[in-house]
């Protein structure tokens, strides 16, 4: 499948190297030059982007009110967002994370790291998609919160779940402390790494012949493994 990437930057020159790059890499990619045009392309029924690179400083609609535009409508609210800008502080990114992107990259950039980070994020909003996980022995049902292991009923606390379901989510990959703590606590999240490791423990016992899924990676963080 070839996805097609809307590029909203209204820098000629960006929008134009992200265009040929995207473009060689195998990515259908198309431009706007505004908030408007691109609120209309992303909302275009036979043309809907499969991700959207989205500049912050824009004339007329800025970046963050067309992200939040987007989010409200039933056909974008889930298509993943990267922002674009030139804002490195601490507080503007929290604000773009918060108000709906998937991820943020600063400018200046190199176009290697936005290929990388468009293909990890569109292969996590294609894992996302699967509303049920199952293996020999562990059921999840994401949308209901239900879990089973070996057909006995498992309780979790909505934090629990959130941990289970976001190493489920990045199966066979590494998931970093920090990244754990930021995707399942909020951004940026400061606290003590304890905090998640008493967490991972509990939801270990909890899970009792199925806590074997769930594998430490010493010094970096856990890896959901499932059972064959």
């Amino acid at each position: 499948m070839q996805h097609s990437i809307l590029i909203v930057e209204d820098d000629g020159d960006i929008a134009e190297g992200l265009h040929y790059n995207l473009k060689r890499e195998g990515f259908r990619p198309f431009i706007a030059e505004s908030g408007e045009k691109g609120l209309r392309l992303a909302l275009d029924e036979k043309a809907r982007p499969s991700l959207i690179l989205l500049d912050l400083m824009l004339p007329g609609m800025s970046g963050l009110e067309l992200c939040r535009r987007l989010r409200r409508e039933s056909l974008t609210e889930k298509t993943p967002i990267i922002m674009l800008t030139a804002k490195a502080a601490e507080g503007d990114k929290i604000l773009g994370l918060d108000t709906g992107a998937d991820d943020y990259i600063i400018k200046p950039f190199s176009i290697k790291e936005v290929v990388a980070r468009v293909r990890a994020v569109l292969r996590r909003a294609e894992t996302e998609i699967s509303p049920t996980y199952s293996d020999a022995r562990l059921s999840v049902d994401f949308a209901d919160m239900r879990i089973t292991c070996s057909d006995r009923h498992i309780k979790l606390t909505r934090k629990e779940f959130a941990l289970l379901e976001y190493l489920i989510r990045n199966s066979g990959r590494v998931a970093p402390r920090q990244q754990l703590l930021d995707n399942v606590w909020g951004y940026s999240y400061f606290g003590d790494t304890r905090t998640l490791d008493v967490h991972i423990r509990r939801l270990r016992q909890k899970l009792g012949e199925c806590g074997s899924c769930i594998e430490t990676v010493v010094g970096v963080g856990y890896r959901f493994i499932g059972h064959k």
